[in-house]
């Protein structure tokens, strides 16, 4: 299976890594649900957290990781996760 292609993606599906474990890593489909896919079969130096595109062409599968989406999703959730840090009261509280 290609790893690395320069075929058009725009309208591929998207699948978003989970996390990896061991050999494999757990993919939230386009659909919600997550699937556990062997490692050797994703984009070369996948990581927790990257946008993947598939796409089938010629009866394969052909994937390349979105690293621009995958930094603006990042993005994104760091920016909320500040947003409610910075909600959070600050000093002592008594319980």
């Amino acid at each position: 299976m290609p790893r690395n292609t320069h075929h058009d993606f725009s309208l591929a599906k998207t699948v978003i890594v989970d996390g990896v474990e061991g050999e494999y890593a757990r993919v939230e489909l386009p659909d919600g649900t997550t699937e556990d896919w062997h490692l050797d079969g994703l984009p070369e130096g996948v990581q927790e957290g990257d946008i993947v595109r598939v796409r089938a062409a010629e009866g394969t599968l052909e994937m390349q990781i979105d690293h621009e989406e995958t930094e603006l999703r990042r993005a994104q959730a760091q920016q909320r996760l500040d947003a409610f840090n910075a909600a959070a009261p600050t000093g002592e509280i008594d319980l």
